[in-house]
């Protein structure tokens, strides 16, 4: 087995795709073992892995995000931001905060809505004379919103993977999602006040209400889900469902720039980020089997509980352990992996799948901005044409403040399961 751990580092380190790295490596397991039989049955755990109805969620939210996306609706959100905190110190940082806040209640993807706001932020701040590595760090943290405040993608695989409450998970992500961004906006703040950033013009009475006015259609999608979730309306799958409804009345009807010209590449970039998705959870779920086979779960299990007993103290080696997986693999691919291995434990240390779930989600998101493998860190980078090295050194505040978050969560579990709690009773 510690063969194929090695070849495992080392396919990523050629940054081969994880999802093929899984592939093979479970692949070379099979034949090295000399368990060929096991080929029989890769194929039925191949498609096992994705049979369940709460991963039809994930396509149907990429879908609503890309119809809100073509329908207008960042454009509207940014200038909702900007008329609100624009003329602070540092007010396009703070927009740039508010309006990835707006986007993660419709997204539910971090590296998604990295890639979008990358295009949409970055220039717009450096043409206001922020430095580009600043601006593309901001726009990087903010964009983890994505996968907190719900719908997140990461809650709906934890879900499905530990039996957790899809619902549940949603509601848990509210508090922390508004803590994190209150954390970047105190760090905006901090800079802002020590670089001596210039204020702006206030807008007007009148210009904030005509923005509030036209962004109201595009807060119906998160609205109406939360809303139906929480009163047991529908189910987190059936809300990912109406979004779509919503989301194509408001782009053609409301807003009026969603064109019958625009269905083909919002079809054919929501299968696509679909296929990547499914792929990688498939080969996760053949990996999990064979580290399963292997006893991997059980021998992590007894390790974790001979070291200590306390949970105070196996939350934070389970918090190192996450952060550390996060510099390697790939977010969806960690969770599918880890999720069996650690739910298990949760009962003998008295943590709750929910609470927990929150964290293993928040530790692994930081992974996407953390070298040498996080792919968030490398879309940055890319579309804003900046350096590794230098976006990494503009980032480490941010990440440090991430971390400090997600201690906070990670001891104070009333903070995540304050909502789940009102919602249960």
């Amino acid at each position: 087995m510690a063969v194929i751990f090695l070849l495992f580092i080392i396919f990523l380190l050629l940054r081969i795709p994880i999802s093929i790295v899984l592939g093979i490596v479970s692949l070379i397991y099979i034949f090295v073992s000399n368990n060929l039989g096991l080929l029989n049955t890769a194929p039925q755990r191949l498609f096992s892995g994705l049979q369940n109805y709460g991963l039809l969620a994930i396509p149907l939210f990429m879908l609503a995000g890309e119809l809100m996306n073509s329908g207008g609706i960042t454009t509207r959100l940014v200038n909702f931001a900007k008329s609100f905190v624009g003329h602070f110190r540092g007010g396009l940082a703070y927009v740039n905060v508010i309006a990835n806040m707006f986007l993660a209640s419709i997204i539910g993807s971090a590296a998604a809505q990295i890639a979008m706001m990358s295009k949409v932020m970055v220039p717009v701040m450096e043409k206001e004379g922020y430095k580009k590595e600043f601006s593309t760090a901001t726009t990087a943290t903010a964009g983890l919103l994505g996968p907190i405040i719900p719908p997140s993608m990461l809650f709906i695989i934890y879900s499905v993977g530990s039996g957790a409450s899809i619902g549940s998970m949603f509601m848990a992500g509210i508090i922390p999602g508004i803590i994190f961004a209150a954390a970047i906006v105190c760090l905006i703040a901090y800079i802002g006040y020590k670089e001596k950033w210039q204020t702006h013009e206030k807008t007007s009475g009148k210009e904030r209400l005509k923005s509030f006015f036209y962004v109201l259609p595009a807060l119906l999608v998160p609205t109406i889900m939360i809303l139906g979730i929480v009163t047991g309306a529908f189910t987190p799958t059936e809300s990912a469902a109406i979004a779509n409804v919503i989301a194509i009345i408001v782009g053609f009807f409301v807003y009026k720039e969603l064109k019958f010209k625009d269905v083909p590449s919002i079809v054919v970039n929501t299968v696509t980020s679909t296929a990547t998705v499914t792929m990688l959870i498939g080969m996760a779920s053949l990996f999990g089997w064979v580290l399963a086979f292997e006893r991997i779960p059980q021998l992590i299990a007894e390790g974790m509980t001979a070291l200590t007993n306390d949970k105070f103290v196996f939350l934070l080696l389970i918090n190192i352990f996450l952060l550390i997986v996060g510099m390697f693999l790939d977010g969806i691919a960690a969770l599918i992996i880890l999720v069996p291995i650690f739910t298990p434990i949760l009962p003998m240390y008295g943590v709750d799948p929910i609470h927990f779930g929150v964290i293993i989600c928040i530790n692994l998101t930081i992974g996407l901005l953390t070298p040498p493998v996080g792919s968030g860190l490398f879309i940055a980078s890319s579309l804003a044409k900046v350096s590794i090295e230098s976006l990494t050194k503009a980032l480490m505040p941010f990440l440090i403040a991430s971390i400090v978050v997600l201690l906070i969560l990670t001891y104070f579990e009333e903070l995540v399961m304050f909502i789940p709690s009102l919602v249960t009773n």
